[in-house]
């Protein structure tokens, strides 16, 4: 047997064939790949460049193919962004059957295929999943093995040098925390000092029952800032500092009720334009509010905390004021009971200020009857609950058959009753809004209006939901609850332009819409009823759609006006001697 002759392989420049007679085999020559590949994995900068280069190299080991490369990622193996996507489902499936273990792996048009785990000292670092187009050889699967393990080293290399990046940040922030906790505790001696100071002055406030005076002259010796006190609805109560308006501006109803939104929406005192405010709100029930004006926002911390324990004190005090008035007056209800039964308005604004209500403006009176529901004490609870969440300020009592509210705003046209709805789990209800009250002894009348209201909606097609009486029209002077009142406020509202116009300019104009709705809208007729030319009396009906405002040819506002003229000429007397038009002796406007 020949003995065949050993030859000693080595690689060129560049990895290229030597020089000379011999050439290198193809395992030296991937051997040579794979120690190139290696010193790369193991520069790479992170995990993820380390699997891409394994998964474009592999056919340095072989005729293989990287089908897909994995990362464990908290405890889960995250895909490569290079995974192929046609079998992606199926392979990734498979890999996490695998459960850790190297496997076969079967992808279609490829006979042979692996998935090999890239395992370190602290275990699995992810998968490369190989596929080949035939079985390999020996020496071909040694050279796989060998880039799998140097991937996993590398991998291994890579975990550790992150781990200890984030070792050295953790370390990084622990002296910090600890530089920040050395820098509070220095100054907490100072704070406890001030935080002592407060504390002895405002139970000093709240001992001697000093009320706003005393809370605003503390807090703004303590602060330096001007401090002062507004009631609810932002009037001044008291002023300590400089810069006090002279006169303080009148408050604005719609921007206190935001502003009070606002601050109660917050914890703690809340900066609105110059001023830091806190609630005065023993209970939850605001009864003003305590502000600093800090047009320089010089406020800190200690600032606040003055601010919030001033405000507790003096809700302590106001709570005591508060309930001395709750015992002289017992409950809302008495004060309403008297409002639409009629009292003397002085009585009337001295007891609504002792409840905390403000009388002076322009009030509504609501009625609320719900089909399923009695007009008991906790019906009126939940009528209560339900005006409060949708802004309504308003005074309550009940009656067999229904709730009153007497309420210092108009109330939209859906809220309360879509509030209540949801209350009591129905939309059976109805609530009848009477036309704005100006004055205490209006207050009676109003409440008419609103039963008057209440009523029409109950005998409407449509008899749940909301009615304003103010929207009635022509039902305001239908049915027996309609006087001579609601016929002068009717035809006030439809004529009362033409009547003053008639009154200042010696004009005819009710007279001749009269006349022209008792003929029928016939123009020939009309004019000589009236004894006058066709075209004057196409004049005076321009001029009436002018000065009145309203259309001829619309329906409902032409039934509204013929009405109107009939109530003005037959109930009120207009047009006789002593009634209220341009022939009578009274040529004032109706209201």
């Amino acid at each position: 047997m020949t003995r065949s002759r050993t030859h000693h392989v080595y690689s060129g420049p560049e990895g290229g064939p030597a020089p000379g007679p011999y050439a290198p085999s193809p395992v030296d020559h991937a051997l040579h790949q794979l120690e190139s590949l290696s010193r790369a994995l193991f520069e790479a900068s992170n995990e993820g460049e380390i699997l891409r280069l394994a998964m474009h190299h592999v056919a340095a080991a072989g005729p293989y193919r990287a089908e897909a490369g994995y990362l464990e990622v908290d405890g889960h193996l995250a895909p490569s962004p290079g995974n192929g996507r046609p079998h992606a489902a199926a392979v990734d499936r498979r890999v996490r059957e695998l459960e850790g273990q190297d496997g076969p792996v079967t992808v279609p048009g490829t006979p042979w295929g692996r998935a090999l785990g890239l395992r370190g000292l602290e275990g699995l670092h992810g998968y490369l999943v190989v596929t080949s187009p035939a079985r390999p050889t020996w020496a071909q699967q040694a050279l796989l093995t060998t880039l799998v393990r140097h991937t996993a080293a590398a991998l291994s290399v890579a975990f550790a040098r992150r781990r200890g990046r984030e070792d050295a940040r953790e370390l990084c922030q622990v002296r910090e925390e600890r530089t920040a906790l050395q820098q509070q505790l220095i100054s907490v001696a100072a704070e406890l000092g001030y935080q002592r100071a407060v504390h002895a002055l405002m139970a000093d406030i709240a001992a001697s029952g000093g009320g706003a005076e005393a809370a605003t002259r503390a807090l703004h010796e303590l602060t330096g800032l001007p401090a002062l006190v507004e009631d609810r609805f932002g009037r001044l109560t008291s002023w300590s500092g400089p810069g006090r308006p002279e006169p303080y501006p009148e408050p604005d109803p719609v921007r206190q009720n935001d502003m009070l939104r606002t601050a109660a929406r917050e914890f703690g005192p809340v900066r609105i334009r110059d001023r830091l405010i806190a609630l005065v709100r023993p209970h939850g029930e605001i009864l003003g509010m305590l502000a600093l004006v800090d047009a320089s926002d010089e406020a800190d911390e200690h600032t606040v905390f003055a601010l919030e324990h001033a405000a507790a004190a003096l809700a302590l005090a106001l709570a005591h004021l508060r309930s001395l008035a709750e015992v002289e007056l017992r409950l809302h209800r008495e004060l309403v009971d008297d409002l639409l039964a009629g009292t003397d308005a002085a009585s009337a604004y001295a007891r609504s200020e002792a409840v905390g209500h403000d009388l002076h403006r322009s009030h509504y009176v609501l009625v609320v009857e719900w089909s399923n529901r009695p007009a008991d004490d906790a019906f009126a609870q939940t009528v209560g609950r339900a005006a409060s969440a949708v802004g309504m300020r308003s005074l309550l009592t009940q009656r067999s058959d229904h709730i009153v509210l007497v309420a210092d705003d108009r109330p939209h046209a859906r809220a309360l009753h879509e509030a209540l709805a949801r209350e009591t789990g129905t939309r059976s209800g109805t609530i009848g809004v009477s036309a704005p009250s100006d004055s205490v002894p209006d207050i009676p009348h109003r409440y008419r209006e609103a039963q008057r209201a209440l009523e029409v909606r109950l005998n409407s097609r449509e008899r749940y939901g909301t009615t304003f009486f103010d929207e009635l029209g022509l039902y305001r002077i239908l049915g027996p609850g309609a006087g001579r009142r609601e016929l002068e406020t009717f035809v006030h509202e439809w004529l009362g332009r033409l009547i003053d116009y008639d009154s200042r300019h010696h004009a005819a104009m009710v007279e001749t819409l009269s006349r022209y709705f008792d003929c029928g809208g016939n123009y020939d007729e009309t004019a000589a009823s009236l004894a006058i030319h066709r075209s004057t009396l196409r004049y005076r009906l321009q001029r009436i759609r002018e000065i009145s405002g309203n259309d001829l040819s619309n329906v409902e506002d032409r039934l509204n006006l013929q009405v109107a003229t009939r109530v003005w000429k037959i109930v009120l007397g207009g047009g006789e001697p002593g009634g209220p038009g341009p022939q009578g002796r009274s040529a004032a406007p109706l209201g």
